[in-house]
């Protein structure tokens, strides 16, 4: 066994240091543009993709690097260890990648080498009014027309970034549940994926007065007789659950190494401001051991974490069956979503008030810390999942 990373994960890894490091200097800049207007940053998405970043988990033959999961794992970890963690990115590689293993050749070919140069971006719709975790009973309806395509019918909701997107992979129902039912067929049958493009008629977005997501708005979007073309269908009519299921450990891959760079930000201003600030006797604040031992305990979990991101990483690259990826990204997304809680709540009560200051920028990570433990998935259904795929107790929900 080696835990070194490989030279060519460490070139990655530098890198995106040094794509980075033009956009550190301005880092104030920067935090009032993305975490206070929320103000999309299109040029560090523009130098990573002239990094060819984005093309990490597309194949060379549809014009990606094909570095895989570990290096854009390792990417993501370093954009929010400097401050720039990006959903968008994370949510177009999901995407990517449920396009790449489930999409048309017709698809690949429109699609993959435009995700690899950055030229394109997709948000993910799930999530409605009535349905979050249970996926089954989704409500919005594509039904096919005579000639072909999908009318849009329904509402999906908490969509990251729907403004900044140019398409999302939309999760429809292609038959009612009502019908399922009466059929006898499985609950998961009549699920199908689109790619939706979100500026088409019939698609309409209100953004939603909400906190969390890292510099990103969330949004409503209402399908009123939306046309989609036939060739926009990734997978199968009706059979689209098991290529959703498979696309979300991705997501929760490099939500937890999001999570692992954020730790670290944290921690090294924590440490910064305690080496710094003195209250009692001319001494340092981080003399003490009240300071010290919480930002020690972090240090060693940030170890532990990412040990775990980098193993379910290499899982996928490895091709392991997607019950075993499975199993290790939702370990790593409940692990690095506590991680980043405790990070995040230990640098406000290290700087003290100042933690609080919109001008030190602490504050802005409670809200992005606390949202991994809800989402991309919460935390207790990761526990419903390693409880009944794992140890193997009955389904509890």
């Amino acid at each position: 066994m080696d835990f070194n990373l490989s030279e060519e994960h460490r070139l990655v890894r530098d890198a995106a240091r040094d794509v980075l490091k033009p956009f550190v200097a301005k880092k104030a800049h920067y935090r009032e543009m993305i975490m206070k207007r929320r103000e999309f940053p299109e040029e560090v998405w523009r130098a990573l993709s002239e990094a060819g970043f984005h093309g990490c988990l597309i194949p060379p033959e549809h014009g990606g690097t094909g570095a895989g999961m570990l290096a854009f794992a390792i990417v993501c970890e370093t954009l929010a260890e400097y401050g720039f963690g990006n959903p968008l990115m994370i949510l177009t590689a999901m995407d990517g990648q449920c396009i790449l293993k489930h999409g048309s050749a017709e698809l690949k070919a429109r699609f993959l080498p435009r995700i690899a140069r950055g030229e394109v971006k997709l948000c993910f719709a799930l999530t409605e009014p009535n349905a979050g975790s249970n996926t089954f009973r989704l409500e919005t309806l594509a039904t096919r027309q005579a000639d072909g395509t999908f009318r849009v019918r329904g509402q999906k909701t908490y969509i990251t970034g729907a403004n900044v997107a140019d398409y999302a992979l939309l999760v429809v129902r292609t038959m009612p549940l009502a019908e399922v039912e009466a059929q006898r067929l499985p609950k998961a049958y009549g699920v199908s994926l689109l790619l939706v493009d979100l500026k088409a008629p019939g698609v309409t977005l209100r953004m939603l007065p909400m906190r969390g997501i890292e510099g990103m708005n969330q949004y409503e979007l209402f399908f009123d007789d939306a046309e989609v073309p036939a060739d926009m269908l990734v997978g199968q009519e009706h059979g689209g659950m098991m290529s959703l299921f498979m696309s979300l450990n991705p997501e929760r891959i490099l939500a937890a190494a999001t999570a692992c760079g954020m730790t670290t930000h944290l921690l090294e201003q924590s440490v910064a401001y305690a080496k710094d600030r003195k209250v009692f006797k001319g001494r340092a604040i981080g003399e003490y051991q009240a300071i010290q031992h919480p930002l020690a305990l972090v240090r060693i979990e940030l170890e532990a974490t990412r040990l775990l991101v980098h193993k379910a990483a290499w899982a996928w690259d490895k091709g392991l069956p997607p019950g075993e990826v499975g199993t290790l990204a939702n370990m790593a997304k409940y692990k690095a979503a506590e991680l980043a809680i405790m990070a995040a709540d230990r640098a406000v009560q290290t700087h003290g008030g100042a933690g609080f200051s919109e001008e030190v920028g602490i504050v802005y990570y409670w809200d992005a810390a606390r949202l991994l433990r809800t989402a991309p998935v919460s935390n207790e259904m990761v526990l419903n999942y390693i409880a009944e795929h794992t140890l193997g107790l009955p389904r509890s929900y």
